[in-house]
């Protein structure tokens, strides 16, 4: 008998199959930045559905973020000290100073409606 598959989240599955944009890329970094940094409001279960969007999506290149925004993710995903959370601070202000809340606002309905709807 073999080890069984690992299951694909139902986020990450939806997120394979979606055209994201650079913008709906930078609006998941964003969000991830609000969860890591302990800004966002939203359950646990979300949050964990936006991590897996991520993990799908962070390979497509955005407008506001680097490979180094993502290494530092990756590094706060694993141990968050207090220069990493320092680092997730400043990013998390930049990318919501460069984000527009109309845009956020639409890739959030976008959201709601793919996964939820």
């Amino acid at each position: 008998m073999g080890i069984p598959a690992k299951r694909i989240h139902p986020a990450a599955e939806w997120a394979s199959i979606q055209n994201f944009s650079s913008t709906d890329v930078d609006c998941t970094t964003t969000v991830v930045l609000k969860i890591l940094d302990g800004k966002c409001k939203m359950l646990p279960g979300e949050k964990d559905a936006i991590l897996e969007i991520y993990d799908v999506v962070r390979i497509v290149p955005g407008t506001l973020f680097s490979g180094v925004t993502h290494q530092t993710i990756a590094r706060a995903r694993q141990e968050m000290d207090t220069v990493i959370s320092a680092k997730i601070h400043e990013l998390r202000i930049y990318a919501e100073k460069n984000i527009h809340k109309p845009v956020m606002k639409k890739y959030k309905a976008m959201l709601r409606e793919g996964l939820f709807g």
